[in-house]
């Protein structure tokens, strides 16, 4: 099976040849974040590691898109979520609340946190289950609450 970079660079191919313009230039800002980290670790990132700066590229939109949305800048913000809809393509399929609720309840019980002050033992345990699937600002928000009332 090809890697995760593969697949990017097939699809960069592919959408060369389509002519898909915004697609295109999304796949090659993947694919020259990927090379950044090779040049800079002199490193061959692994799978779990180019997700890692996907779901980078998707934060970094989605923080751009809430500015762009309270500059009213409507039309800079459509770009951004076009991108984000790329860069989904190669993440993980997205874990729903309810999954995401059941995960954090498993993790605090196995961890045997008792509050806030667990918080750090929780998010450590956490984030391997939920890489890639589910939004880690989320997430965290969703252990304080639930640690709050521990």
């Amino acid at each position: 099976m090809a890697t995760l970079k593969e697949r990017i660079q097939e699809d960069m191919k592919a959408a060369m040849r389509a002519r898909e313009k915004a697609r295109l230039a999304t796949i090659r800002l993947a694919l020259a974040a990927i090379k950044q980290k090779e040049v800079d670790e002199r490193i061959t990132p692994s799978d779990e590691q180019v997700l890692a700066i996907l779901e980078k590229m998707v934060k970094q939109r989605r923080d751009s898109i809430k500015q762009f949305e309270d500059a009213e800048r409507l039309e800079l913000a459509d770009i951004e979520k076009a991108e984000i809809i790329i860069l989904q393509d190669y993440l993980p399929e997205q874990m729903n609340a309810t999954e995401l609720d059941a995960v954090v309840t498993e993790i605090i019980t196995n961890v045997s946190a008792t509050g806030p002050q667990d918080m750090g033992k929780v998010m450590t345990a956490l984030r391997p289950r939920i890489q890639g699937r589910a939004d880690m600002g989320q997430a965290s928000q969703l252990v304080k609450n639930k640690l709050a009332s521990v």
